[in-house]
Order: structure tokens, then C-alpha cells, then sequence
């Protein structure tokens, strides 16, 4: 075992969070709480099967890092050594050769499993390594792989189910998802990240491809029982933009539809929601309600992104939502 590295911070401030998610969505919400934060927390889903990430699992057999390496490099800090770093780990080498593709911060965290044979430890040693403002764990300590249910892949029937597999085949669907499962069934969660969920403050869920990288966190065992359990504050990052092929046509309502359609004892306390990307708020309201949560708007998009969202905003309205009163304490429906 290596010492922890000095950058580390040795105490920490701020309430207990987790962010569950993966990609870039996931980014942006933990370079934004780590603001807010020190004792922060991101469960990253271990889906992966594209790139970098897809030839090394199915290579070496183990997690695909791609977006274990996202969640660490947000969490570099904002000085000379978090910068740099965060550039190296996501620097992606170009070519033909065997290596044309891979990212580094892949072929590392790939490298230190290896050598520590231990998952959460390995990635608590690439943490120390960067200075990382937090940890990140996996919601499995498995490769997974989602399976969906999708209608309409033919125009002529679009009532007729087929089953697309794998992340980046469900992404780029042209069809609807309605259903969701994983494979293996029954996957074994990190006991590591429930054990997060449980003592967390607060868990904040999206933003990022809803049928991808949010909404697969709870298919596996023990994860929605520990987020409907926990007394955390409960806060849902709503998407800025639908995602073309996974969430053509949909409007910010029709997420928490989804959420509440294919995982009814799911609840939250907030939906937040950016404001230039609401353009009616009463549909918001009610769905939100079917999930027991309030709407809060916020300008927190980029202007120079339609689809992403702003850190700094995002880190203010966290920082908002952190020092509110408890749910009990609430009654607008909206704010």
C-alpha cells in the first residue's frame, strides 16, 4: 500500500455528497460540488462497452475506465498540479497502432488494478496520484452491460419491441426505450458505494444520457434501496437539451416520466432545472410531484453550449440547494 499523497486534503469540510452518474454529465456535477465540498463522493457507472474504455475490458477483462477516469480528472483541483494532471489523465493518444485511441488515464487505472489487485484501492491510489478532491467509486465491482427494450426501430411497426444491447448501441437508438435491464442480472453493487449512499448528507443524480448513465445505477441490487432509505437530501440534475437518438423529442417533464414509470419508489426532494431550458413550468411541477420533489430553476447552463452545463453556475445552485432547510420544512412547489 502507498501513503496517500500530501495534496489530499487531511480534513474535511461541508456536508457528506454522492453523485451517481458517469460521463460528461457526471463531470460537470462533480466539478461543481467539489466548490461546495470536501467530503464528496461519486459513484460511477461501469457500463462502458465503446473505445478505449470496450477494448480493455474485453482485452483484460476489467471495469471500463473511461468513465472512472471523467469523474477523477473533475476532481483535480484548480491549481498548477489539479490542471495539469487532469490534462495528462485525459490526454488520448492518436495513430493506428495498437494504442491509437486508448486514453492514458485509462491504460493507468487499468495498470494500478493490476498491480494492487483491488479496484476501490487502486482508484483511491490514482486519486492520491492527482490530488483528486474526493473519491470515486463503482456502483458494481463488475463490467455491466445494459439491455433495452426498444419500440419503433421500424418506421413501418412502431409498435413492434425489439432488444438493443450495449451502451453505446441504446445511445445512438433511433427507436424509443421502454424498458431497461442489465447483464449480468443480479450484478453485485460496491460495497463501498452503498455504504456512501447511506451516510450521504445529500445524492445528487444527473445530469447525462438518461437510459445510459443515469437511470442503470438503479437497476443494480442494493442501490435503490439505499437511495430510498437514506434521509439525504435527494437532488435530480435535469438535462439542458434531449439527446439525440436516446431522448429525441423529449421534453424536461418526460425524464422524471421515465424515472417514475420504470422506477415508481424512486423519490426525490428537487428537480433542478436550467431555466432558459424550461419553457413551461406547470407539466415540470406535476411530474415532479409524482416523485415527491420540488422544482427549482436556475441559470445554469454554458452560452456558448446549449446542451451543457455551466460549473460555476451548477456550484452556486448546489451551494444554494446544500443550505436550504430539510424537506419537511418546504412548501412551494416550485421555485
Amino acid at each position: 500500500m502507498i501513503p496517500l499523497d500530501a495534496r489530499v486534503p487531511s480534513t474535511a469540510t461541508g456536508p457528506s455528497v454522492v453523485a451517481l452518474g458517469g460521463g460528461h454529465g457526471l463531470a460537470v456535477s462533480l466539478r461543481a460540488l467539489r466548490r461546495v465540498t470536501d467530503r464528496l463522493t461519486a459513484v460511477v457507472g461501469v457500463a462502458d462497452d465503446g473505445g478505449s474504455s470496450g477494448r480493455l475490458r474485453r482485452e483484460l477483462g476489467v471495469l471500463p475506465p473511461g468513465d472512472l477516469r471523467m469523474a477523477l480528472a473533475a476532481l483535480c483541483g484548480d491549481d498548477g498540479w489539479g490542471r495539469t494532471w487532469s490534462r495528462v489523465v485525459q490526454h488520448r493518444f492518436e495513430g493506428e497502432g495498437e494504442i491509437g485511441g486508448h486514453s492514458l488515464g485509462n491504460l493507468l487505472i487499468a495498470a494500478v488494478w493490476e498491480e494492487t489487485g483491488d479496484i476501490v484501492e487502486g482508484l483511491r491510489w490514482v486519486g492520491a496520484l492527482l490530488g483528486a478532491h474526493g473519491r470515486v467509486l463503482p456502483v458494481s465491482v463488475v463490467p455491466l452491460d445494459i439491455v433495452a427494450s426498444v419500440a419503433g426501430l421500424e418506421p413501418s411497426n412502431p409498435t413492434e419491441i425489439d432488444t438493443v444491447f450495449g451502451q453505446v448501441a441504446i445511445a445512438t437508438t433511433p427507436g424509443r426505450v421502454v424498458d431497461l435491464r442489465l447483464e449480468p442480472p443480479n450484478p453485485p453493487a460496491c460495497p463501498q458505494a452503498l455504504e456512501a449512499i447511506a451516510s450521504a448528507d445529500a445524492i445528487v443524480v444527473g445530469p447525462g444520457s438518461w437510459f445510459t448513465s443515469v437511470l442503470p445505477h438503479f437497476l443494480v441490487p442494493g442501490v435503490t434501496e439505499a437511495v430510498v432509505s437514506s434521509h439525504a437530501e435527494r437532488i435530480l440534475v435535469l438535462n439542458r437539451t434531449p439527446q439525440p437518438g436516446e431522448t429525441s423529442g423529449f421534453k424536461p417533464e418526460m425524464h422524471l416520466d421515465v424515472i417514475h414509470r420504470l422506477l415508481p419508489e424512486v423519490r426525490f426532494d428537487t428537480v433542478l432545472a436550467d431555466a432558459e431550458s424550461v419553457a413551461e413550468i406547470e407539466p415540470l411541477v406535476r411530474a415532479a410531484a409524482s416523485l415527491g420533489a420540488t422544482v427549482v430553476v436556475r441559470p445554469i447552463g454554458r452560452d456558448d453550449d446549449s446542451s451543457r452545463h455551466d460549473s460555476d453556475l451548477l456550484a452556486a445552485a448546489f451551494g444554494s440547494l446544500l443550505r436550504r432547510p430539510t424537506r419537511h420544512d418546504r412548501i412551494s412547489p416550485w421555485q
